[in-house]
């Protein structure tokens, strides 16, 4: 039981269930920060992070690091008598969760860099236990705002001028304070558009730095002691090197830009707040003011819509452009009144490598088809279990793990969040990590799972996930992506299955579908007026002709067999066409075999026959239980590319006949040339083997 509650908590530690999203802090709280103005000519402290020069630096002021150390150890001191007294009298998990809340209350008070770097380690179940990271996860952002009169001195300094030259409106205080910053209203002069105008805290570079100081010597200290095995160092400096990006506002602004960049022509359904960069510098940001309401609180019945947008946002972020926002939040993921949806705050961002996405795309092809020896080495790739490792006595575990996860069915049965809570049980007894990235990964999920399911019992985000996944293994150029695409539907011994390649095409229709909402409004219906395909970004989406064609037809006929047409389904396309030549090979020598038959040919005395009654097999081959599966897979193919999954086995009728008849120009310049060039080399060749081999 006791194991049960700990991987619940860690769960709900990983999916940011006791994220919090308040505006202000609770006035209990005081933060203490280091006033050291800099009057040492000629020297700063670095923008960009640098141990070296932050060394450098507060070693020449002895007397501020230990005013800090005294600072740090009268918050703590209380803290650290009772971790020691549990040790002494062994009561370390009866009083886990009282030092957990009390660990959280002490990194409040002690400032900006205390309280992200325990935020930072809230997804890191690999360094804290589960009751510190849930309470960790509570750690308050939120502080109280500084002095009004110094944020407008900030402005003034930064800017070049008073605030009252560049906006025309600005709220007397500020409308949320965090540990970095606090947030003003206002409406620029210039253009009259409504802003929001973050200022830095003062003496925020000076606090952090000393503290990552202090950090760092302890760290080297402890390197002196073998039996510590967490690296502390290393830990620091590759935590601070991505929060010195989130002091710098220049950055953030820029970061948000990008962002809106690259999902502004897949995703016109996401808003983010436009950067004026002109009134943005190191320590101010001016960005669009964006109206609404938080999507974890709102009411509205587009919710779900929005919740779907999201998932395929940051799926997005994860498989295609590796440009990750790392602070999934409910209150960074806005509802605004025209029904889209406003992602805010790029301060902080992971940047994926080629390897981690192809990595977890290959992963899921794996998955399918239970290939779990591969499964496992993926994982290492993936950073999941550390190189060198021995695989032999993880390998059970984990395909125990996967086939609980898939069930009877395939990957949509798959529930993500239970094979999440699975991998992280392993962590406690094996050589097994959840990764940092993939921990944010998580985070998102159970954010966006978290508010559907509040109105949708019965959300599942791999339904959700699975279009925008078979989208992105059929329009990918990348050779990995291919041979994933073609392990998805072949598996590991290379052998056709119909319901996967169908399976695929479904869920790609499903995202054509989507793709044709446009603004998010209809995620279902036909596609009517689905002329062709073109790429966008490496996207297919839709381009529709004024006039809407009569009948209307089902996006599950048009969609699939357009694309197969189109120069984006060249790949997909050789599947199938393999599959129709061994297909009408084997049916015309069922038919061949059975006119002989009824002609009495190969009993003929006439000469002209003694050849193929002699060697019958070099041409008319026995059609065998292969050849049967076969034209099975073909069948159900043609029928879904033709009828989609709304129609009835009726045959090929006049209507289907009607359908297809747009298609043929591409069908008799793209396919009928192939499928006779394949065909008479697969019987070209037989006949040479049977004749002269």
């Amino acid at each position: 039981m006791e194991e049960d509650e700990q991987l619940a908590s860690l769960m709900r530690g990983l999916r940011g269930q006791n994220l919090t999203d308040v505006q202000f802090a609770d006035e209990s709280i005081r933060l203490r920060l280091v006033e050291v103005p800099d009057v040492t000519s000629g020297e700063a402290l670095p923008l960009v992070y640098d141990p070296d020069i932050i060394s450098s630096y507060w070693g020449k002021r002895p007397r501020a690091v230990a005013t800090r150390i005294v600072q740090l150890l009268s918050v703590a001191g209380g803290f650290l008598s009772h971790i020691a007294s549990d040790l002494i009298n062994k009561k370390i998990k009866e009083n886990e969760v009282a030092r957990a809340i009390e660990l959280r209350e002490i990194v409040t008070s002690l400032g900006p860099a205390y309280i992200k770097l325990g935020q930072a380690l809230s997804i890191r179940p690999d360094i804290l236990s589960p009751a510190a990271m849930i309470e960790l996860q509570k750690l308050c952002d939120k502080v109280p705002s500084f002095p009004d009169d110094a944020a407008m001195a900030l402005i003034e300094e930064e800017l070049g001028q008073p605030w009252y030259n560049m906006y025309s409106e600005l709220t007397s205080s500020p409308i949320a304070a965090a540990s970095l910053g606090q947030v003003y209203k206002g409406r620029l002069k210039e253009t009259g558009d409504l802003v929001a105008v973050k200022v830095q805290r003062p003496f925020v570079l000076e606090t952090v730095t000393i503290d990552l100081f202090i950090i760092r010597k302890l760290g080297l200290f402890l390197r002196r002691f073998p039996q510590v095995s967490l690296d502390v160092v290393g830990l620091v400096d590759e935590w601070a090197a991505r929060f010195f990006e989130e002091l710098d506002y220049v950055n953030e602004g820029e970061n948000g830009t990008r962002f809106a960049e690259l999902m502004r022509e897949d995703l016109p359904q996401v808003v983010i707040p436009n950067t004026f960069h002109k009134y943005t510098s190191r320590r101010v940001l001016t960005t669009q003011w964006i109206e609404g309401e938080k999507l974890s609180q709102s009411t509205e019945s587009d919710v779900g819509e929005l919740v779907n947008v999201g998932v395929i946002c940051y799926l997005k972020q994860l498989l295609d452009t590796g440009f990750f926002h790392a602070d999934p939040h409910p209150g960074n993921m806005i509802r605004t009144p025209d029904g889209k949806l406003a992602i805010l705050d790029f301060g902080l961002v992971t940047r994926l490598t080629d390897d981690q996405k192809y990595g977890i795309i290959e992963a899921i092809a794996h998955l399918i088809h239970r290939d779990y020896d591969e499964i496992v080495k993926d994982f290492v790739k993936l950073d999941f279990i550390p190189e060198g490792v021995n695989l032999d006595p993880i390998l059970p575990v984990l395909s125990k793990v996967f086939d609980q996860a898939l069930g009877g069915g395939g990957a949509k049965n798959i529930n993500f969040q239970e094979l999440a809570s699975d991998l992280a049980q392993i962590t406690f007894d094996y050589p097994f990590r959840i990764p940092p990235y993939f921990a944010l990964i998580i985070r998102a999920i159970g954010v966006l799972e978290g508010i559907a399911l509040v109105g949708n019992p019965e959300f599942a985000i791999v339904d959700e996930a699975y279009p925008y996944l078979a989208q992105r293994l059929l329009t990918d150029d990348s050779p990995r992506l291919k041979a994933a695409l073609r392990y998805m539907v072949y598996g590991k011994h290379g052998v056709f299955d119909a319901e996967r390649f169908i399976d695929v095409m479904q869920a790609f229709e499903n995202f054509i579908t989507a793709a044709k909402s446009g603004g998010g409004e209809n995620l279902n219906g036909n596609m009517a007026g689905l002329g062709s395909l073109q790429s966008q970004s490496g996207f297919l989406v839709p381009i529709f002709p004024t006039a809407v064609p009569q009948p209307a037809q089902p996006v599950k006929t048009r969609a699939a067999l357009i694309f197969l047409l189109s120069d984006k389904g060249n790949f997909f396309r050789e599947f199938i066409l393999d599959e129709v030549v061994k297909a009408i090979d084997a049916l015309s020598r069922e038919q061949l075999v059975q006119l002989a038959a009824t002609l009495g040919i190969g009993n003929s005395a006439f000469p002209v026959f003694s050849m193929v009654a002699r060697r019958p097999i070099a041409l008319l081959p026995t059609v065998t239980e292969e050849d049967r599966a076969i034209l099975n897979n073909v069948e159900k193919v043609g029928k879904f590319l033709t009828s989609g999954t709304s129609r009835t086995n009726q045959g090929f009728d006049i209507f289907y006949i009607r359908e297809l008849l747009p298609l043929l120009p591409s069908i008799s310049a793209n396919i009928l040339p192939e499928v006779l060039n394949r065909l008479t080399s697969r019987v070209l060749a037989r006949l040479i083997r049977e004749t002269f081999l």
